[in-house]
């Protein structure tokens, strides 16, 4: 019989596994919008933002044409077809989805900020594990914008 010490040990292992491969659970910190900006991006090359950046992690926000909800309203169905990616939060001016890779599962942030007094969507693309991505948040950001742009927003 194991000892009740042995058991405890093997249960907190069981219960930290199971807990670390729970999909759709979010660790990450520091999203969201403070003072009308999105979370600045760390010093690794794994993550863009459209504001307050430095020159290797910035990416030019969207603009659009329409009316704000529309605009937002479009955006949310564009995100239905990104591959692996699925919004998990959402209020009237900001959106957060996860997107995931396709072989290791690893998890992106993907944000976005419409702020009422500009025509534009700020967003914000990171990596919460490792240090390169090899450019998949910048190009994911930029599928985005192209068919953003496809829509004519």
């Amino acid at each position: 019989m194991l000892s009740q010490k042995l058991q405890g040990v093997i249960l907190t292992i069981f219960l930290t596994l199971n807990v670390f491969m729970l999909p759709g659970i979010t660790w990450a910190a520091g999203l969201g919008i403070e003072s009308g900006h999105l979370a600045s991006c760390p010093a690794s090359p794994n993550c863009v933002v459209s504001q307050n950046a430095d020159a290797e992690h910035t990416i030019e926000p969207i603009p659009y044409h329409l009316d704000h909800d529309t605009a937002r309203e479009i955006l949310l169905k564009v995100l239905t077809v990104v591959p692996r990616t699925e919004v998990i939060e959402q209020t009237d001016n900001y959106i957060h989805a996860l997107s995931k890779s396709r072989i290791f599962k690893f998890v992106d942030d993907v944000e976005f900020y419409l702020p009422t007094d500009e025509s534009v969507i700020h967003l914000r693309s990171a990596s919460r594990v490792g240090d390169s991505d090899l450019g998949v948040n910048r190009r994911r950001m930029e599928q985005i914008r192209l068919a953003l742009r496809d829509l004519n927003i």
